[in-house]
C-alpha cells in the first residue's frame, strides 16, 4: 500500500487546495453555489484522487486515479481564468495560480507514463 503524503504531487495538490480556499473567500456571496463551489471542488479531487488512487491495489488502478486528477487540475486551470475573467482574482494571484497547477499537471503526466511501463 501506497502513503500518499509521501508523494511530492499530493503535497502540491493539497497546497493548491489550500490557496483555493483562501482565494473564494474573497468572492461573490452569490458565487457560492457557482464558480466558488467548482473550483474548491476541483482543486480538492486532485490530492483526494491521488490518495484515492493510493489506496487500490494495482498501478493500473492507481494511474487511474492520477488521469482523474489530472482532469481535474486541468478544469481547476480553467476555472481560475473564469475567475480572472469575472475580475474575482487579481493578474498577480491569476498567474501565481496557474503556474502552480501547471507544474501540478506535469507533475501528474509524469507518473502517469511511469505508470504505464
Amino acid at each position: 500500500m501506497r502513503d500518499y503524503k509521501k508523494y511530492i504531487v499530493w503535497q502540491d495538490g493539497h497546497q493548491l487546495t489550500m490557496i483555493t480556499y483562501k482565494l473564494t473567500k474573497q468572492f461573490p456571496k452569490e458565487e457560492l453555489f457557482g464558480v466558488t463551489s467548482q473550483l474548491r471542488r476541483a482543486t480538492s479531487s486532485i490530492p483526494t484522487n491521488i490518495a484515492d488512487g493510493c489506496g487500490r491495489e494495482s498501478d493500473a488502478d492507481f494511474r487511474r486515479f492520477l488521469v482523474m486528477a489530472h482532469g481535474s487540475a486541468t478544469e481547476a486551470e480553467y476555472l481560475i481564468f473564469l475567475s480572472s475573467e469575472l475580475d474575482y482574482v487579481s493578474q498577480t494571484e491569476f498567474i501565481d495560480f496557474t503556474e502552480k497547477v501547471i507544474i501540478l499537471r506535469k507533475q501528474l503526466r509524469k507518473l502517469i507514463d511511469k505508470l504505464k511501463s
